[in-house]
């Protein structure tokens, strides 16, 4: 044994490192299984399913739920008027040229009506302030005034220009709010004074539906409907016949209606002075 120790072979083998076994190499810790830098996922949960988890239920606090509200508020008052001011253009877009131009009219109409209620208050200022006998003066323009109050109260009669409209009614299918728009439409085109089948029509005129006819304030009426109506007729008639108006909606309830202008309309029906129960004047 010494002399095989003794060689070279064997010296050579004791002067190099013993082999070492090769070790696996460490394994890199994957995105979806590190676990050091997700300590909260639960095991054998996906991606998915944790986001899921993490939108439902929804955490919404106080305030942002506040803001939902208002901009909810907010949207719907904007879609319903966008929507009205569409059905109101698609209304004037599918009228005629001439249905607009009457409508342009009937507007400047109602202007120059208000541009002249004012220069008659202006002119009667000016005379009660210029008058040498103010006392005088002041009385004349209260009996105008009383004049005018007694033809819109009703209890005086009156005459003038303006239109005579007929509504005859075969079927029954006219109803006491058909005739309160006809009598509205007249009042914004300038009516000064309306009766209807012997009925004075007032500021608190009511109809209501009895039956197969109406009642104005109470009264009833049967068709056919009569309408005698002071006014400047070149405004009265046009703002009935206007597209959508009063005589195409009768005429949709298979309604005749007749409007014919005239320069001498007497509206005689009065109406009794009523004096107020708890009203009285301010004035000292």
């Amino acid at each position: 044994m010494s002399d095989q120790d003794g060689t070279p072979e064997n010296r050579l083998r004791k002067e190099l490192p013993e082999e070492t076994p090769a070790t696996a190499p460490e394994a890199v810790p994957s995105a979806e299984t590190n676990d050091k830098d997700e300590p909260d996922a639960t095991p054998g949960v996906t991606g998915r399913q944790r986001l899921v988890q993490g939108l439902w239920p929804p955490r919404v606090t106080r305030a942002q739920l506040i803001v939902a509200v208002l901009l909810f508020g907010l949207g719907f008052g904007l879609a319903v008027q966008v929507a009205s001011n569409s059905d109101g253009d698609s209304a004037l877009r599918g009228a005629r040229q001439e249905d607009l131009v009457r409508i342009l009219d009937e507007l400047d109409d109602r202007t120059q009506r208000l541009e002249d209620e004012k220069a008659g208050l202006e002119k009667q200022r000016d005379e009660l302030e210029n008058s040498s006998d103010q006392a005088e003066e002041a009385r004349k323009q209260t009996l105008e005034k009383e004049r005018q109050l007694g033809i819109l109260a009703g209890t005086v009669a009156a005459q003038g220009p303006g239109i005579t409209m007929t509504i005859d009614d075969t079927k029954g299918t006219v109803e006491a709010d058909m005739l309160l728009d006809a009598i509205q439409e007249l009042r914004a085109a300038g009516a000064e004074a309306i009766q209807v089948n012997g009925v004075r029509v007032v500021a608190g005129t009511y109809l209501t539906d009895s039956g197969n006819s109406v009642s104005v304030d109470g009264n009833k009426i049967n068709a056919p409907y009569r309408f005698k109506v002071i006014g400047k007729p070149q405004d009265l008639e046009p703002a009935l016949n206007i597209p959508g108006g009063v005589v195409q909606t009768l005429e949709k309830e298979q309604a005749t209606v007749t409007v014919e202008r005239s320069t001498k309309i007497v509206v005689d029906a009065l109406r009794a002075a009523k004096q107020p129960d708890y009203a009285r004047s301010s004035s000292r």
